[in-house]
């Protein structure tokens, strides 16, 4: 059975370190303490997002068709793999306005047509 290597502590939340590595096939043990790699930190769901957006060449489109979800929620997943990740987010203002005025048609606050509008003005 292949358990997948946890990287926080389930009961204090703090970073984990691998202290022992084990050859099956001759037997060898390795001690010491060994740092995981920046993925092993993320959640199960932001590692599962960045295979699909790998598989999908990073194409948005299809992102959202595997996932079942919208543009919005997306870039909102894939910001917060970046920060999990520990690079700091900084979008450009025209990028948050355009997030914002998809998420608004999301939730049904203006129709396509005002969005439509609301777009083409910031090109």
């Amino acid at each position: 059975m292949n358990r997948e290597v946890i990287g926080e502590c389930p009961v204090c939340g703090e970073k984990l370190k691998v202290v022992k590595l084990h050859c099956q096939r001759c037997d060898t043990s390795i001690e010491g303490k060994f740092d995981l790699d920046k993925f092993s930190y993320l959640s199960k769901d932001e590692k599962f997002f960045i295979e699909i957006f790998v598989k999908n060449r990073g194409n948005i489109k299809e992102i959202e068709k595997d996932l079942g979800v919208s543009y919005p929620t997306v870039r909102r997943t894939l910001d917060q793999v970046i920060e999990s990740l520990g690079y700091n987010i900084q979008p450009d203002k025209k990028e948050v306005s355009n997030i914002e005025v998809l998420e608004k048609l999301e939730k049904g606050e203006i129709s396509s047509d005002e969005a439509f509008k609301l777009l083409k003005g910031r090109d």
